[in-house]
């Protein structure tokens, strides 16, 4: 008989950052008081699943949002090295990848290969750090569940990897919307499945829903 185990992938809650900055990596970013209601609303969400293991990658919005699950189940946070934001090379500026980007000469070196991307972090390495965190994850939680709290960006190309799909992408048609759940299924090691819920969707302002925010 197979061993069925559930990772759940969650996007972190709403960050407070007034001045719209590209925060990807930097320290001092956290959740804002919507961004608080959204992980405790997932939390209240997820109280009678059978989550024994917990993950965050070590950013403070991240961990903000893992603490109310950790609360509610009484579960230890794991920081994971791996699971944190991708690397972007316009961290730290108000102006994103897209047409302002592209009309600015000096931001040219770095938009010359968007199927890369070469603006940060490649696709490719992204999901050769994310599908080795997720199978400690199901390891760890083997017949259970484990949720995963990371970011929208990691979050999608793990998605992809076990959809076989192409990394290269759109970021505003990225189904990975703020405290989403991207649920993965496996029966012993083997993928056979994926949902995709917003147990926080009805906190999510219609403006933000498909917002692409660089390093979120």
């Amino acid at each position: 008989m197979s061993t069925r185990t559930i990772v759940h992938l969650m996007r972190h809650g709403e960050v407070h950052n007034p001045g719209g900055v590209l925060y990807g990596r930097l320290a001092g970013y956290n959740l804002s008081d919507l961004g608080q209601e959204m992980a405790a609303t997932v939390a209240e969400s997820l109280k009678h699943h059978d989550i024994t293991h917990l993950v965050s990658s070590p950013l403070e919005r991240a961990q903000q949002t893992a603490r109310p699950v950790a609360d509610i189940l009484k579960l230890d946070i794991h920081t994971d090295e791996r699971v944190i934001e991708a690397g972007n090379k316009f961290e730290g500026r108000t102006v994103g990848v897209g047409p302002k980007a592209f009309l600015n000469p000096r931001f040219w070196p770095w938009l010359w290969n968007p199927f890369r991307p070469s603006w940060g972090e490649a696709y490719a390495h992204i999901a050769g750090r994310m599908l080795p965190a997720i199978d400690d994850a199901r390891e760890a939680a083997r017949g259970h569940e484990a949720l995963i709290v990371s970011h929208q960006l990691p979050v999608w190309i793990a998605r992809k990897s076990y959809e076989k799909g192409r990394f290269a992408h759109d970021p505003r048609n990225r189904q990975c919307s703020l405290a989403s759940l991207t649920t993965l299924t496996f029966e012993d090691d083997r993928f056979v499945g994926m949902v995709y819920s917003e147990p926080a969707g009805h906190l999510i302002p219609d403006a933000l829903r498909n917002k692409f925010v660089g390093g979120a």
